[in-house]
């Protein structure tokens, strides 16, 4: 049997051909002169990535500036990628270090809004749920920026540590006790502000 040809840069994840690659063959047609397979990764982790963007800057067009920036960065570097990581850890690792380098230049990691579980919030029957986002937000914004970074990645994000590590370049432990940390001082901060 004859081997299958390499589909065309008209068929790297388009709808109308019912194609869908994963990220990892992608990447290799990029890095075979397929640059416009590039374009069906951006369509399919953009919006990922500006979440994760918009939730640890505070500011939409922080970051889809950021967004842009992450992606360029990761078109010049893709020979960096390795296939045992999952592309999108990869890509987010790229934005969490664009999200830290914008905070550190502009000095500011403000207010996040991640939807967070529940046990994070303090029960209070007179809360309506837009009032716990708001107490959620400004409590959010008085973490250490590691710990709103574990936080988001951990509980908006939905991400394993595994995962979380590759992301941040930590290690699993120190995650694990920054989101246990995190926790315990947004539950004093929530008690405190319903006090």
């Amino acid at each position: 049997m004859p081997p299958h040809p390499s589909p065309t840069p008209s068929e790297h994840g388009n709808a109308s051909t019912g194609t869908a690659l994963p990220d990892a063959v992608l990447v290799q047609h990029v890095l075979g002169g397929h640059v416009e397979a590039f374009a069906t990764l951006v369509d399919r982790h953009h919006a990922h990535c500006l979440r994760v963007a918009t939730h640890l800057l505070g500011n939409a067009d922080d970051a889809d500036d950021v967004v842009q920036e992450a992606f360029v960065r990761a078109y010049r570097h893709l020979g960096r990628y390795s296939e045992r990581d999952r592309f999108v850890a990869w890509l987010l690792r790229i934005v969490v270090n664009q999200c830290r380098s914008r905070a550190t230049r502009e000095a500011r990691y403000t207010a996040l809004e991640p939807h967070l579980h529940e046990g994070l919030l303090v029960d209070d029957a007179d809360a309506t749920h837009a009032d716990r986002r708001e107490e959620l937000a400004v409590a959010l914004a008085q973490l250490a920026p590691d710990q709103r970074e574990a936080i988001v990645l951990r509980f908006g994000e939905e991400l394993s540590y595994d995962e979380m590590a590759t992301v941040t370049g930590a290690g699993v432990s120190a995650l694990k006790m920054r989101v246990q940390r995190a926790c315990a001082r947004l539950r004093t901060l929530l008690s405190e502000h319903l006090s």
